[in-house]
């Protein structure tokens, strides 16, 4: 999901005319824009798949994360602790 900034930078006055472009433009590439305001950054319209499909690839590099500090940590348990936990051992 590369920017093209030629594409992709669209200036706040843009979508306040025409809304449905943007949003076309932004479920058929994939790619998000991004408006801008006096030549500046102020906000990102998205996809709502692709904000869906990031949204859980974050959540699930947060969690690797969390589970490799666990390790890191020693915040670890045996296999036959992991089965009591879970009232299957």
């Amino acid at each position: 999901m590369q920017t093209k900034f030629s594409e992709d930078v669209v200036p706040l006055s843009d979508l306040k005319i025409n809304p449905g472009k943007v949003v076309t433009q932004t479920n058929t590439t994939h790619r998000p824009v991004l408006l801008t305001s006096r030549g500046r950054g102020v906000a990102v319209v998205q996809a709502l798949e692709d904000y869906e499909n990031t949204a859980e690839e974050l959540r699930f590099v947060k969690a690797i994360a969390t589970g490799l500090a666990d390790i890191r940590d020693g915040n670890t348990v045996t296999a036959e602790q992991a089965k009591q936990l879970l009232g299957i051992g």
